[in-house]
């Protein structure tokens, strides 16, 4: 089997049918020309179907595993998207430490009356074992957490839930391919944002979902096209064309998270660290375990007040304050405020996404760099 290094080099490449290009061409054109009324082509309607879409889907599938792909315009579309496998009023099991966004759109759907949606601690046995005695229709698992980037049995979860006949939906935005394969460990279904690491230049908002199943990835397709929520072939292209870097950057970030958080572990300032990277995480073991790294991100907590956090995220120079993650560039931000602000503040609370909590996003700039700007945005805050 060729290496994941490899592979996503090599997608694609030279498959121009025109012109044997090395770089794959862009189709922008909406529509297809038919060969007959009664004859469509490979390509007829760029809402249905088009190559850079089609390229990028068959590039992640073969690094999950997988059957197929279908290419979203972002990574909260595909997660609606895999709503489409459920009837109304079947149950989903969340975990409650999930992405403010996905907290919401779950959350959201539920009052609609489009599903139910029990939110659980997945690492708690007992409270897992008594959600799925409820009978659930799919099983959502986001590991590491965001933003608490705690970490849950995939492999446990996934069995658990074939055995109630329920679909098993894991998002792998955080790891990649290259650190985690849901699907090669019992998942149904991996989700993406690739607007985080699989693109890696924070210029493209997008979405996948790779199915281990044909059944599924018929079904995802089907109502991809019906919905409309397929992603533009200049977004394909671009997410394609940073993958090809995404082993290089997986590498230099990790290895940079993993210095940051051992610095941060000693700091006085800070109170706790959140890092399966870290011996000391309740995570290591499981890291170990299913994935084959820790990841780029990382998040403490000041020994202070919202107020200190806020104050720390305006001192930092090289990490710079914003939302989103996985891009070449550092990036820091404050949940609470910030990414899972349209999380209820008593959900918060009972994740134990804290004011106090600050995420970082570890880019590829020199390590040193790093720890001297969080050092200084440290010491500032002190004073």
């Amino acid at each position: 089997m060729t290496d994941k290094k490899t592979q996503i080099v090599q997608a694609q490449i030279g498959a121009d049918p025109a012109y044997g290009s090395i770089a794959p061409p862009l189709y922008m054109s909406s529509t297809y020309l038919w060969p007959s009324v009664d004859e469509k082509g490979l390509y007829d309607y760029g809402r249905s179907n088009n190559p850079n879409r089609t390229g990028l889907a068959q590039a992640l599938a073969e690094l999950e595993g997988g059957f197929g792909g279908v290419i979203t315009s972002s990574g909260m579309s595909a997660i609606d998207l895999c709503l489409n496998l459920i009837k109304a009023d079947d149950l989903i099991i969340a975990p409650h430490d999930c992405y403010g966004g996905t907290h919401r759109l779950l959350t959201h759907r539920a009052e609609q009356g489009r599903i139910r949606v029990k939110f659980i601690d997945q690492s708690d046995t007992a409270a897992l074992n008594a959600a799925l005695a409820e009978n659930p229709a799919m099983v959502f698992i986001e590991t590491p957490s965001n933003p608490l980037m705690r970490l849950v049995d995939v492999k446990a979860i996934a069995r658990a839930a074939k055995a109630r006949g329920a679909i098993s939906v894991a998002d792998n935005t955080f790891l990649s391919p290259m650190r985690m394969q849901p699907l090669q460990l019992g998942c149904d279904i991996s989700v993406h944002s690739t607007t985080k690491y699989l693109n890696g230049h924070s210029d493209v908002v997008g979405g996948a979902v790779i199915t281990k199943s044909e059944t599924h990835h018929e079904r995802l397709d089907w109502w991809a096209n019906c919905a409309g929520v397929t992603a533009a072939p200049f977004d394909a292209y671009q997410t394609l064309r940073g993958l090809r870097t995404l082993s290089l950057r997986m590498d230099r970030q990790e290895a940079n998270a993993i210095a940051i958080a051992k610095f941060l572990k000693k700091h006085k300032s800070v109170s706790k660290v959140y890092y399966p990277g870290l011996k000391s995480d309740p995570g290591y073991k499981l890291m170990k375990a299913q994935q084959s790294g820790p990841g780029a991100m990382l998040s403490f907590e000041l020994a202070g007040s919202k107020d200190a956090a806020s104050k720390l995220a305006s001192q930092t120079k090289l990490f710079r304050l914003a939302a989103s993650l996985g891009g070449v560039e550092s990036l820091i931000c404050q949940p609470s405020t910030m990414t899972h602000r349209g999380m209820a503040a008593d959900a918060r609370a009972k994740a134990g996404i804290s004011e106090s909590l600050l995420r970082l996003s570890v880019g590829i700039e020199a390590e040193v760099d790093l720890i001297a700007d969080l050092q200084h945005a440290l010491t500032k805050t002190q004073q």
